[in-house]
């Protein structure tokens, strides 16, 4: 993997990307079979990713109440 750091605005590229090809007139039988289940697999890893982000998010703002509040963090959240 390179030192690239991927970012939702391309997680969305790659999803419309992948719509296009979707919606390729001749894509046909065994190839639009083929590009189905590629979508799937598409989808299936970006709404994991989605899911992370989401949870990332939760975390942060967990950690900034308890900070603000001048509690201990929960071992989870420690650095």
């Amino acid at each position: 993997m390179s030192g690239t750091r991927n970012k939702i605005s391309d997680l969305n590229n790659h999803l419309f990307e992948q719509l296009e090809r979707l919606n390729e007139e001749d894509l046909t039988g065994d190839k639009l079979k083929e590009e189905i289940a590629r979508a799937r697999a598409i989808t299936g890893v970006a709404s994991q990713i989605v899911a992370n982000g989401q949870l990332v998010l939760k975390a942060t703002i967990a950690k900034n109440e308890y900070l603000s509040r001048g509690e201990k963090l929960p071992p989870l959240l420690e650095e």
